[in-house]
């Protein structure tokens, strides 16, 4: 096949053998020069693509590059250059295939939990009011605020939603938002919603995503949609939680703010405490976010690093791109995708804001989606373009499908002829295998990508529940700070390896005879 012009540069070098030996030469010294980086980590930066499986990735890296005029596959992604990478199994206790709530049950607090559940152990069961008590599990954003850290959530959905819940909430169901959200009978045992909880659990100092509506009382009207129905407050309770936020921090300087305008106005060298949910309910899609009204995850990942950097004794900072998972449900890869390559643009600005030698970096995922790559498009082809050539229906099909969704149309028993159709649209809506009104998660392992102190903890296989271990490990907070009071901590990697495995097998044969 003759490459397209724009591509010929591409091709032309990558026939030389030459080209592809220098490449794995560069990639290989900097390997061999590596060395183990075994600083305290002073920082965390915990990055979470909801729904952003290895699939994801992959044809987000590709968007990436077609956005910027080039074939897209040989894009290096911000993620791309962390150079520890692995893999965490994600089901959960009671499903095989989880949910958001119990995976970042596991990857914030440290143990699997069953589906719908956030906070709990696995003994709390989904809806069950009476099960929470004496099964509630703290994360690591509050053993780091514990250890005198600053911490935040930053995220594109309700700061209610399940990934930034289980960082401070306990809730039998993800979905107690609100009071009014919650059976009569868990109120009577009391159990509380999950936005009481945002103020009464873990002082935050910096949250930032959407979820105006579950903080007011029902029928307030919403300052950016006030003639809107479904934008006005829900709490049955009489509760003005923003009101109660701005009122506990006296002596501070506590900024709310719902729009970009006064956002860009917070100057984060004098703010100690914000609060900015620019949506009642979710934030707007990157593809159709409202560039005058809302910031871009990017800008608001910066201005919570500018604000807890000033901590001496770091910060812990939760960062999501939680609408990855809503494109996907919805079967919209370009609205997913796009979102994916915003979390990216994220993670660029973080790094340029910290160092690796004291900011501890990932990136991971909760769970995947039922999404493929398929087909043998060629080199350069539209991510989200489709296959040239017909198959045995004569028709032809997309690059990336679903297993399943609302994307199942079949007419005339014939799947329903896309030439024509515009398939790079925002709005278009993947064809899938099975008919769901709403395309389900994945259960197949997701990576985790990791820079800076200790970030070679994170490799192989391992539960999920392994990961705010091993951050806390590294940033020396929680229950495993003990382990780095010794002073061979700071020597060679051999004598820290022997003594963390001494220590531990010392634990180990303590708690046997106990």
């Amino acid at each position: 096949r003759t490459p397209p012009a724009a591509f010929k540069n591409y091709y032309s070098e990558e026939e030389k053998p030459e080209f592809w030996r220098q490449q794995a030469r560069a990639v290989l010294r900097l390997a061999l020069d590596r060395k183990l980086n075994t600083n305290v980590a002073k920082n965390i930066v915990l990055f979470v693509g909801d729904g952003m499986g290895i699939t994801t990735v992959t044809a987000a890296r590709i968007l990436k590059g077609q956005l910027q005029n080039r074939t897209g596959e040989e894009t290096i992604m911000n993620m791309d250059t962390f150079p520890y990478v692995g893999l965490v199994k994600v089901y959960a206790v009671d499903f095989q295939i989880p949910d958001s709530a119990a995976t970042a049950t596991a990857y914030l607090c440290g143990v699997k939990a069953n589906l719908n559940t956030v906070g709990l152990s696995a003994a709390g069961r989904n809806g069950a009011c009476r099960s929470q008590k004496g099964n509630e599990v703290t994360s690591i954003l509050k053993w780091a605020k514990d250890a005198g850290k600053s911490v935040g959530i930053v995220t594109t959905t309700r700061v209610q939603h399940a990934t930034p819940a289980a960082a401070y909430a306990h809730s039998a169901s993800r979905k107690w938002y609100c009071d009014t959200d919650m059976p009569a009978a868990a109120k009577a045992q009391g159990c509380r919603d999950i936005a009481a909880q945002l103020l009464s659990n873990t002082d935050i100092d910096v949250i930032i995503g959407g979820g105006r509506k579950y903080m007011t009382p029902k029928g307030t009207r919403d300052p950016e949609y006030p003639l809107d129905p479904s934008a006005r407050g829900r709490r049955s309770d009489g509760r003005n939680l923003i009101s109660e936020w701005q009122h506990t921090k006296g002596g501070k300087v506590a900024r709310y703010v719902w729009n970009r305008t006064d956002f860009d106005a917070v100057d984060p060298a004098t703010t100690d405490y914000l609060l900015a949910l620019f949506e009642p309910g979710d934030l707007r899609y990157e593809l159709e976010r409202d560039l005058s009204m809302d910031p871009p995850l990017s800008d608001t990942t910066e201005k919570a690093i500018r604000i807890l950097q000033k901590n001496p004794k770091g910060f812990f900072l939760l960062v999501e791109g939680g609408r990855i998972d809503q494109g996907h449900h919805a079967s919209r890869a370009s609205m997913a995708l796009h979102e994916t390559v915003e979390l990216d643009n994220a993670v660029g600005r973080a790094l340029e804001l910290t160092g690796d030698g004291d900011t501890l970096t990932m990136v991971t995922a909760d769970h995947s989606h039922s999404f493929t790559f398929n087909g043998f498009p060629f080199r350069g082809n539209s991510i989200l373009g489709r296959r040239p050539s017909l198959r045995l229906d004569m028709m032809p099909y997309t690059t990336l499908m679903y297993g399943n969704g609302p994307g199942h149309k079949i007419v005339n028993n014939k799947r329903p002829d896309i030439r024509g159709v515009d398939t790079e649209s925002k709005d278009y809506i993947q064809q899938a295998a099975v008919p769901t009104e709403s395309e389900t998660h994945g259960g197949e392992d997701v990576a985790v990508l990791a820079r800076g102190p200790m970030a070679h903890l994170f490799h192989g296989v391992q539960e999920q529940s392994y990961i705010p271990h091993a951050l806390a490990f590294a940033a020396c907070i929680g229950d495993d700070q003990r382990l780095w009071a010794n002073p061979l901590r700071h020597r060679a990697p051999l004598f820290t390896f022997t003594f963390t495995f001494i220590h531990l097998a010392d634990t180990f044969l303590q708690s046997d005879f106990q």
